[in-house]
């Protein structure tokens, strides 16, 4: 496919065997772990590896990993629970905008510096981008600066002028509830040293949380061996 490197071509000049490199950046990404305690669980299958090697490969990978998996990603359903949590980047508390659908399926993220306006309206142009449509309902908490966002956003054309716009702590559970899954995860790694480094790696957990709720259309693929080993392989390679 256009735009898609090989599979050769995209681990060309790689050390270890590509099923090592997307084994640790998977397991990384999915589970509670450190690289250094990765880096021990694989020094007990007999494979020496620095903490840094592992690092790199979630770094250069989770983007092309995402890539991939999104041309068979499911649609989120149109109404939206939006909120933001909280990611600490070099000692300094940065926001994490996220929002699910009325089933708990991850609809889209959007790392920023600043809770605004401005990036309130970069998450929706985001998560529009990535579902293909606007949404009929989206349900905020109370923060003023994301409800008007949205209200200009129906205004210049963005999101529907039918879009219904609600504010309820009761139904934004469900993503406040989401939210533990991400924070769970990105507990273990101790903070990030960079942004561009931190929304990489979120990227790439979003990512495994939507393959563990099954938000990809794996059927038309007709796997014969339903493996994860073997699934990441045929995603990879289609």
């Amino acid at each position: 496919m256009a735009g898609f490197l090989s599979l050769d071509q995209l681990f060309e000049g790689r050390h270890f065997d590509r099923e090592i490199i997307v084994l640790c950046a998977r397991w990384y990404l999915r589970f509670k772990l450190s690289f250094r305690g990765l880096v021990e669980m694989m020094a007990e299958r007999g494979l020496p590896l620095a903490h840094t090697t592992i690092m790199r490969w979630v770094h250069h990978y989770a983007p092309e990993f995402e890539r991939r998996w999104n041309r068979i990603a499911r649609p989120a359903g149109p109404s939206w629970r939006v909120d933001e949590t909280y990611v600490k980047i070099r000692g300094e508390w940065m926001y994490l905008y996220r929002a699910v659908d009325r089933a708990g399926n991850t609809v889209d993220f959007h790392l920023s510096a600043r809770r605004d306006v401005a990036a309130a309206k970069a998450f929706f142009r985001k998560a529009v981008k990535s579902q293909g449509s606007t949404p009929t309902t989206i349900i905020l908490g109370g923060y003023a600066a994301s409800h008007r966002a949205v209200r200009e956003m129906m205004a210049d054309g963005q999101l529907g002028t039918d879009t219904k716009l609600r504010s309820s702590k009761y139904l934004n559970n469900l993503i406040e509830q989401d939210h533990r899954g991400v924070k769970l995860r990105l507990g273990p790694m101790l903070g990030f040293k960079r942004f561009r480094s931190a929304a990489v790696t979120i990227a790439g957990v979003e990512l495994l949380r939507r393959i563990h709720k099954g938000r990809f259309n794996l059927g038309r693929m007709l796997l014969k061996d339903r493996s994860t080993p073997a699934v990441w392989h045929a995603v990879l390679a289609a």
